[in-house]
């Protein structure tokens, strides 16, 4: 089935050079960009994305953190995107993750691991509309 999901690739994977890199491998999996900007996410938009754990104690972290630096976004459409992505991507942990994956490969800890990537179709659903609008697609 396809599907969209939403990559941010995270200050620090922007700070390291990583993005070319890191879209390289979407690509060469068959996935297409139909949205992608680089920007600096705002406090206010931070703190809406991550409001699913503003009740954790690393929610300021993460919020910090987010807004610390460029980003770049993208909305990524393919066979399985949301779960293939996923897979991609590796554990949030990028200590514990895989080998082979990007935060296998590139990740220095929990909070720098490098991208960040929708867990379901509905968080797709509410996170996209955080950062895009829908004159920002494109299809080809």
């Amino acid at each position: 089935m396809i599907e969209r999901t939403l990559v941010l690739i995270k200050p620090d994977g922007v700070r390291r050079g990583l993005i070319g890199e890191i879209i390289s491998r979407f690509e060469r999996k068959g996935f297409r960009i139909v949205a992608m900007k680089m920007m600096r996410m705002s406090r206010p938009q931070a703190m809406e994305f991550y409001s699913v754990h503003a009740d954790k104690p690393f929610y300021k972290d993460l919020v910090e953190f987010i807004t610390s630096g460029p980003i770049v976004a993208m909305i990524l459409e393919g066979d399985s995107a949301i779960s293939v992505v996923r897979n991609m991507i590796g554990a949030t942990d990028g200590r514990k993750a895989a080998p082979g994956t990007i935060r296998g490969d590139f990740a220095l800890s929990i909070q720098e691991n490098v991208v960040h990537a929708s867990d379901s179709p509905e968080s797709y659903e509410r996170e996209y509309k955080i950062v895009f609008s829908e004159n920002d697609f494109v299809s080809y």
